[in-house]
């Protein structure tokens, strides 16, 4: 079985009126490679007549981003011309690659009517080669992602990228990253296999759960050495998780707010051209006009 290296406790990082919760970089782990970053938004109840969620237009670059809508919704729109509103369950995934701007905000019935919201936005870095690949996105409602049944309907695997088994998921990976949300009911269990060359990316969103003979509680991040390839999982209370593992890029990451490339004058050359002539302000418009 793969050895646990450590279990890190998310920190609390709240923004505004959000409750958030930062389990992706803290100062115990900077990032899993390639899995840059993790927010998890929530749980909370939000009043009818509420402002929503916070993020208005901003720009994007060098990674892709996959969010979990658990409760609540988020209204996506996008300079690349991604425009939709994806509800609870459901799952948006962004190739920022050369560079969009993008808006992510609760749809006006949620700020009309409140309700419970949690929200994860889980950030993977692209490799050297695609940092310029062409911005794309995707948003799937719940009913459009495979789910795997085990242990009796215990588990629930809900397939996003790469495959669980015979399963493939709907979404593309351009680097091969496997993901997953899983719901486990109190008792149930489920293993699987990882290449030990791989790196997991185990978080848990709601309950707790034995992974690999070790007690993980909800909002902590598992790190794995890379020494074994079975998983085994077993929940204690009804519980929720993310897993996915990916083949490491080995690349050096300089981020720069929500910029991620490989060296510091990359970030440099771009932040001087993105800005130049107003072109970065004329498209924050084009978003906060519609």
């Amino acid at each position: 079985m793969r050895t646990i290296k450590k279990i890190h406790k998310a920190v609390y990082a709240p923004m505004d009126d959000l409750v958030t919760y930062r389990a992706l970089p803290t100062r115990e782990v900077e990032y899993i490679d390639p899995f840059l970053f993790l927010n998890h938004h929530g749980p909370q109840v939000y009043k009818p007549g509420n402002r929503g969620l916070p993020f208005g237009p901003h720009p994007h670059r060098g990674f892709e981003t996959l969010t979990f809508i658990l409760d609540g919704d988020i209204m996506h729109q996008d300079t690349g011309g991604g425009k939709d509103v994806i509800e609870a369950g459901g799952v948006q995934w962004m190739t920022a690659g050369s560079g969009l701007i993008h808006a992510e905000v609760s749809s006006d019935k949620f700020k009309k009517e409140g309700g419970p919201l949690e929200i994860l936005q889980l950030w993977f870095n692209l490799p050297s080669k695609l940092k310029m690949a062409k911005p794309t996105y995707i948003g799937l409602q719940k009913e459009a992602i495979p789910v795997v049944t085990e242990d009796d309907g215990k588990v629930k695997v809900n397939v996003i990228s790469g495959n669980w088994g015979a399963t493939k998921g709907p979404i593309p990976s351009l680097s091969d990253i496997h993901m997953a949300s899983i719901e486990i009911q109190a008792g149930g269990s489920f293993a699987t296999t990882i290449a030990s060359d791989r790196n997991i990316f185990f978080y848990v969103v709601r309950g707790a759960v034995i992974v690999n003979g070790q007690k993980v509680d909800k909002l902590n991040l598992v790190e794995f050495t890379n020494d074994g390839e079975e998983l085994k999982v077993e929940a204690l209370e009804n519980s929720y998780i993310l897993l996915g593992h990916a083949l490491p890029f080995n690349e050096p990451v300089v981020s720069h707010g929500p910029f991620v490339m490989n060296t510091e004058e990359m970030v440099r050359v771009f932040l001087s051209t993105a800005f130049e002539g107003g072109r970065h302000q004329n498209r924050v418009n084009k978003i906060a006009d519609c």
